[in-house]
């Protein structure tokens, strides 16, 4: 484990600090997508760095992860309103509301059946919505395990962390689950994503990466810093993981091995939330201090 120098990074203004830049993914149209968690809008950047806004119909729903989907539009959640939101590459938004009162979405992924999946942090389920917004919902056995982020699998499951039960949940598309403790207690698992063989996550309030095999076995690699507090977390490819640190201004990389090399971000406090690998094949983050960066391995 060490320090790096830092590769290209450079850092685009795209709000003020009150906004909230805070998910982001890369969209069917060649742009990243951004949700402002505080001020209730979307917005689209080329890579190139034109930005376009799109204000959603409730500034206080809290748009907060986003991903593409199997039909061309980017999806989101909303955790103030409990509602799951559509985008078109054009700006055309449409919103579902959950059936379950109070649920509070947050992760968000298209799973392997032509359906978004996503997880419900307050009332302990995980989600489905199919293109035109019917929802089943799946209760989970853990009671206040706060499901957080999700992604879809290698083995055609879902795979999602549950932040204060301290383990990684699996559920099937016929609703079948599965719960993995970690290993180290209260790590308190976040982000989560797929290499095409194996899941990797972060552990925010123990400063560590963990890797899940489909078989449930698990490996945890500490960061040199334990205060760093790894936030999201993506693969560019077969055990080659890029990470956020929010509590440290840096983003981090791990192999395989568990070599990990860590980045400072050029703006002080700037607080890296969400990951994704762009169109361009550079690593793009979502700064909720109103940037976005963008760094070139």
């Amino acid at each position: 484990m060490h320090r790096s120098a830092a590769p290209a990074i450079t850092e685009i203004p795209v709000s003020d600090k009150q906004a909230g830049p805070y998910g982001i993914a890369a969209g069917p149209d060649g742009a990243l997508w951004l949700t402002y968690v505080h001020s209730g809008r979307i917005a689209r950047l080329t890579v190139g760095g034109e930005l376009t806004d799109y204000p959603l119909d409730s500034a206080a729903c809290r748009p907060t992860v986003i991903t593409a989907g199997p039909d061309g539009a980017l999806w989101f959640t909303r955790s103030q309103d409990h509602r799951i939101g559509r985008i078109t590459p054009e700006g055309a938004a449409a919103s579902y509301p959950l059936p379950t009162p109070g649920s509070g979405p947050f992760g968000i992924t298209a799973g392997p059946d032509d359906a978004m999946w996503f997880t419900q942090m307050n009332t302990d389920r995980i989600g489905r919505i199919t293109g035109t917004g019917d929802i089943t919902e799946f209760s989970l056995p853990t009671p206040g395990g706060f499901p957080s982020a999700i992604t879809a699998g290698p083995d055609g499951a879902l795979w999602f962390t549950l932040n204060q039960a301290n383990a990684i949940g699996r559920i099937t598309v016929d609703g079948h689950i599965a719960i993995h403790s970690l290993p180290t207690p209260d790590a308190a698992p976040v982000g989560i994503t797929s290499d095409g063989t194996a899941l990797w996550f972060v552990e925010i309030a123990v400063g560590q990466i963990g890797r899940i095999d489909v078989n449930g076995r698990i490996a945890e690699f500490p960061l040199p810093d334990r205060a760093a507090r790894p936030h999201a977390i993506v693969a560019a490819s077969t055990a080659d993981c890029w990470f956020t640190e929010w509590g440290a201004n840096r983003i981090g990389h791990i192999t395989v091995s568990g070599e990990i090399a860590e980045y400072d971000l050029p703006s002080p406090s700037c607080e890296p939330h969400g990951i994704t690998l762009g169109p361009d094949g550079a690593l793009w983050a979502a700064l909720e201090t109103g940037c976005v960066a963008r760094l070139v391995p």
